[in-house]
């Protein structure tokens, strides 16, 4: 669906060229569509080498087992978000790790999926009802004859295979940022020590 009128002031938008790109554009003040974008988030939680699985009870995706996640709030840090999403839709508690995949997928809402690997704290697997009909920590075996999405197969296989590389929480950057949520590389510093 095209925008058609300005979330700033309420005014007609046109289509004009904005630096090489045609966007939409408020005829009245300077605001600019960038566009439609979503950032889903995706948990990858290991507990005694089985992977946390879900069964999706509604569209899309519907009876096929994925990995928790959602999509993110407005205000929510993406940490938060992921963290949230498993416990609504399986009551485990985990924490983030570090982030392990990325996936760009540009179409009419251009979609971002974050992929984080995650420590199990405490719970037991239990579906919300709503978004997820079953979940479960099951093991590679178990997997294989499990009608298991194509990109969460893909996930696991990630999660099965990184090393120690991939982005974790700056949890001391060298300028405090409040309200950012930071990720890089492993600090070599810190290993040095």
């Amino acid at each position: 669906m095209e925008a058609r009128f300005c979330m700033s002031c309420g005014a007609a938008l046109e289509t004009r060229d904005v630096d090489g790109t045609l966007r939409r554009a408020c005829t009245v003040c300077s605001f600019v569509h960038w566009g439609n974008y979503s950032v889903g988030v995706g948990a990858l939680v290991m507990r005694e080498g089985k992977m946390l699985l879900v069964r999706r009870a509604q569209e899309p995706g519907k009876g096929r087992w994925t990995n928790p996640g959602g999509y993110i709030e407005q205000h929510e840090l993406i940490h938060n978000t992921i963290q949230r999403e498993v416990m609504e839709e399986t009551g485990v508690e985990a924490v983030v790790k570090r982030v392990v995949a990325l996936r760009d997928l540009p179409r009419n809402i251009h979609n971002l999926y974050v992929a984080f690997e995650m420590d199990y704290v405490s719970g037991e697997p239990v579906p919300d009802g709503v978004e997820v009909d079953a979940a479960g920590f099951y093991s590679l075996e178990e997997i294989q004859s499990m009608n298991v999405a194509d990109f969460t197969r893909w996930l696991i296989d990630v999660a099965m295979h990184a090393d120690d590389a991939g982005l974790v929480t700056d949890e001391n950057p060298i300028v405090p940022m409040e309200g950012y949520g930071l990720y890089r590389v492993p600090d070599s510093r810190a290993v040095a020590k």
